[in-house]
Parts: structure tokens; sequence; C-alpha cells
């Protein structure tokens, strides 16, 4: 998952409004948004290769979602752990206030650099390990995006997301609104506009556009949820191929109340 856009409102009837892409290698063998077999309480997508996820959702009434953090300079661990298993460890850890505080002051070494999203329907925390220390920070209410730098780093992609966030939610058409920029496959033609994460100049604006476009790496889905305060989830999946190629559309719901 490399680009996030949500909306947090807990005091609302709708707490939680949440739309991402994920970004990867087109050869990674994935599972598409469906209950996970071994641990049916999940429902997400779920990677093959290290059985981890980037984006699911817990029926005790969790949220887990895991970003790359792209940055050359970053210390790396000489046998990282996947990504992918943060977003099934906060799912189904007992306590998640507990387990993220240790995951940053202990464990988040034994990872390559990362951003995590998580809540449980009251709260959410962002927890960014990237150079210095692991920085774990309860969530604000509010429009917030991610993508490899922290959270709501004004890069060109997470202001253009943010601003098709809003006005999809202003306007009433949630999730078209939203989708449609998700699915804005237009790079950014000013370079100084550009980060600098050390990848070079071409290779930066390649991944500028909030949709990426490749023949061997690409956005491979666009996720997105609507959480509802009386425990209604819905949950929806568009997957592509290389070069964008239109895979299929995944669409289901989830009841907190019903957790039999």
């Amino acid at each position: 998952m490399c680009l996030i856009a949500f909306d947090f409102a807990p005091e609302t009837a709708v707490w939680l409004r949440l739309i991402a892409n994920r970004d990867e290698f087109h050869a990674r063998d994935t599972d598409p948004l469906g209950y996970w077999q071994d641990a049916p309480d999940i429902l997400g997508g779920r990677d093959r290769v290290a059985g981890g996820g980037w984006l699911a959702v817990h029926r005790h009434g969790r949220i887990a979602a895991v970003t790359n953090v792209r940055d050359m300079g970053l210390d790396m661990p000489e046998a990282p752990l996947s990504r992918g298993l943060l977003v099934r460890g906060a799912l189904e850890c007992e306590d998640l206030g507990a387990w993220l505080d240790q995951l940053a002051t202990e464990h988040a070494s034994r990872y390559a650099g990362f951003n995590l999203l998580a809540g449980d329907g009251r709260h959410m925390w962002h927890l960014h390990h990237g150079r210095g220390m692991p920085r774990l920070t309860p969530l604000s209410s509010g429009l917030h995006t991610i993508s490899n730098a922290s959270l709501d780093t004004p890069w060109p992609k997470t202001e253009r997301v943010r601003e098709g966030l809003a006005r999809s939610l202003a306007s009433g058409d949630w999730p078209h609104g939203a989708l449609a920029v998700m699915a804005n496959t237009r790079p950014v033609t000013d370079d100084t506009q550009l980060p600098d994460t050390g990848i070079g100049l071409e290779r930066e604006r390649q991944l500028s556009s909030p949709f990426i476009v490749g023949e061997g790496y690409g956005t491979r889905a666009t996720t997105w949820l609507t959480w509802h305060a009386d425990g209604q989830i819905d949950m929806a999946e568009r997957r592509y191929g290389p070069n964008g190629r239109w895979l299929g559309e995944t669409a289901l719901s989830l009841d907190l109340n019903n957790r039999a």
C-alpha cells in the first residue's frame, strides 16, 4: 500500500471513510479482497509470498494499513521482516494501544521503513518508522493522507488525493469522486514539486501520480471502505494488472454486531 487518504470522524454516523492504492510488483502473488482462510475474522487482500496484508479489517472492530517509507538513507536490518505482517499483528493483538507502544519502542527496527495506520472504532494511531526514532501519534479527527514519507507530508500526489477526497465528501458522491482522483495517471510536470527520496528524478516522476502504470511495477489495487458507527463496514477493491489492465472488482460487507 503506497497511497492512503481518509476522513477520520469519530463523533459522526460514519466513523471512517478511507481509500488507498496498493503499488507493488505485478509478479508478486496476491489474493484478492476476501476473508483469510487461516484467519476468517480478517477481511482484506493478502500477500501470498509473506502471508501479510496491506489493508484489512477484523470483525472484532479493528483496521490496519501499511505503506513503505521511501528513503535510500534509511538503515536496513540484515534480514527484515515483511511489513505486511504488521497488519495482521495490529488486527489480532489483545491491546492495540499497548502493542503499538511496544512496536514503537522495541520492535520497529526489525522492519524496513514503514507507516502503520491502525484503529479500533474509537481511536486511530499512526506509527512512522523512518530516520531517527519511531514516532507513534494518536490521530486527530479530519482528513489525512499517507504515502511513502510520513503522515500528511505534502507531496504532490497526497495533496491531489486530499483535495479529491474533500470534494467527494462535500458533494456527497463518496466514493466516486475519490475513486476518480485515485485513478489519475498524470505525473507531476514541475520537477521543483517532486520529493527527493534518493531514487533519481526520472523515477520520482514515474511515481508521482496517484495511480502508477507500468509493465513490471504499478498500482495493483484500489481499495475503499466505509465504516459506520452502527458497526457496518462496507469494503470494496478494484484490481489491475500490468500497464493498468483491469482485472475485476469485489465488494463485501462486514457487520461487527454479528460475530458468530
